[in-house]
């Protein structure tokens, strides 16, 4: 006989399974949380303005995240 309550719906029971899936669902939505941005400050988004591309092709250009690139990447 199934365990039921006078009223006759089906009376559910949480399982370890579903309260450990629970908690870690929790903890990974807290984690993520804490790690995503809050926003962009104002100031950093019109900070730097791209350049105007070359009239006569080309485009390759030495900037600064290059230049660290260059610097990490010697052997």
């Amino acid at each position: 006989m199934k365990n039921t309550p006078r009223d006759g719906q089906p009376q559910t029971r949480l399982s370890r399974r579903t309260v450990f899936a629970g908690a870690t669902t929790v903890g990974a939505l807290a984690a993520a949380a804490t790690v995503l941005p809050r926003g962009a400050a104002p100031e950093a988004a019109t900070a730097a303005e791209p350049k105007p591309a070359p009239e006569r092709g080309g485009g390759y250009a030495l900037s600064d995240h290059i230049k660290h690139y260059y610097q990490t990447a010697r052997l």
